[in-house]
């Protein structure tokens, strides 16, 4: 299969250099060897030429707002819309928000403020191509939220803090997630301690970077990824 990887963002100059960007993380979440890969620089205005360029896509998080005026944002929705129905889905983060935006949900930066730290969704019902309905426990790192479904959309995982954080569509081969399973728990920490004394307070860091002592379900999620993408 012939994975397209939408990128809409980098991690922060100093952290990339020791984790690499958002494509290379999530090769190592779903293998190497699993896709044919190709990424394209949707920030710097790249997309792919035809619907047909790849048989599935995965949209990557981003500091970006799906709001934010960007030249790049309204072409990402206008291909994502022509994407429907055509070819299966994935987003991450800024990708379940632009998402969420393309096909007719509404995103907002949250009054609760910033989501960091290792999260846990429940998962309201088992999809095919998920292993049960046990709670999953991920890396979190958003401020913007989902507040109004698109049609065809359903929540599948949840928590208080993101009531949509996980959403299927029903009218197209597509499904999204609030939360990081590319994230690794060290390059977590390590945007953590970025953005220390700028988007989060010291004691939101050390909270957020405690939370990591727990163990994560980023394996059990990028599972997920790869059979929905099989068609389980």
């Amino acid at each position: 299969m012939k994975l397209g990887i939408l990128e809409t963002g980098a991690p922060p100059e100093g952290v990339r250099e020791r984790f690499g960007d958002y494509p290379s993380m999530f090769r190592a979440l779903l293998g190497e060897a699993a896709y044919a890969y190709q990424t394209f620089d949707v920030a710097a205005g790249v997309l792919p030429g035809a619907v047909e360029t790849a048989d599935a896509y995965i949209v990557t998080g981003s500091s970006a707002g799906v709001y934010d005026p960007l030249p790049w944002i309204g072409p990402l929705k206008d291909f994502l819309v022509a994407v429907k129905g055509r070819a299966p889905l994935v987003g991450v983060c800024f990708g379940h928000q632009i998402m969420a935006e393309a096909f007719g949900g509404k995103v907002i930066k949250s009054p609760k403020g910033w989501g960091v730290g290792l999260h846990t969704y429940d998962v309201l019902g088992a999809e095919p191509w998920m292993d049960g309905a046990a709670p999953i426990a991920v890396p979190a790192s958003h401020q913007d939220q989902v507040v109004e479904l698109p049609p065809g959309a359903r929540v599948i995982a949840a928590s208080d803090f993101t009531p949509f954080g996980m959403l299927a569509y029903d009218d197209q081969r597509a499904i999204s997630i609030q939360l990081h399973p590319e994230f690794e728990p060290a390059y977590a920490k390590a945007l953590i301690e970025a953005r220390r004394g700028t988007r989060y307070t010291d004691a939101e860091a050390d909270a957020a970077i405690a939370s990591y002592a727990a163990p994560d379900d980023r394996a059990r999620v990028g599972a997920w990824i790869r059979d929905f993408l099989a068609g389980r």
